[in-house]
């Protein structure tokens, strides 16, 4: 007598699917965005000012605005940059840092990229800012 073993290991398919919240990109993005030489701070819009003013002050979502798709994100972001320093620079590095930390940590692609800069300090300015806002 002859027996055949019909069991066989299959892989069942499994409808899968990562999401983000924006507002983890967003955070990605600042996080990795304030590393890069040059640029001294994100900045919001006078709201989110007033609620650093009142709560700890460490948002670092602030002036960062994501549009998160399947597969690709775009960002918004508002950024004061250092005297001195080459403004399409700091574009290129922030941007080229910003795509590589969301593909390696999210596996998403940045498709679009706005930089705005809303001021440029020195060094010295912000620290009298900060000693302001210590007081």
């Amino acid at each position: 007598m002859t027996t055949t073993n019909t069991n066989q290991t299959t892989k069942t398919n499994v409808d899968q699917h990562l999401t983000f919240d924006d507002s983890v990109i967003e955070k990605i993005a600042g996080i990795t965005a304030t590393r890069v030489p040059g640029i001294i701070s994100l900045d919001g819009n006078m709201f989110s000012e007033f609620a650093d003013k009142v709560s700890s002050g460490n948002n670092m979502t602030k002036g960062i605005n994501a549009d998160v798709g399947e597969k690709q994100v775009a960002i918004k972001m508002d950024a004061t940059i250092e005297y001195c320093k080459s403004a399409p620079e700091i574009f290129e590095a922030v941007c080229k840092e910003i795509d590589s930390a969301l593909d390696k940590m999210t596996g998403l692609k940045l498709v679009k990229f706005e930089l705005h800069v809303n001021d440029v300090k020195t060094r010295e300015e912000l620290k009298k800012d900060d000693d302001k806002q210590v007081s």
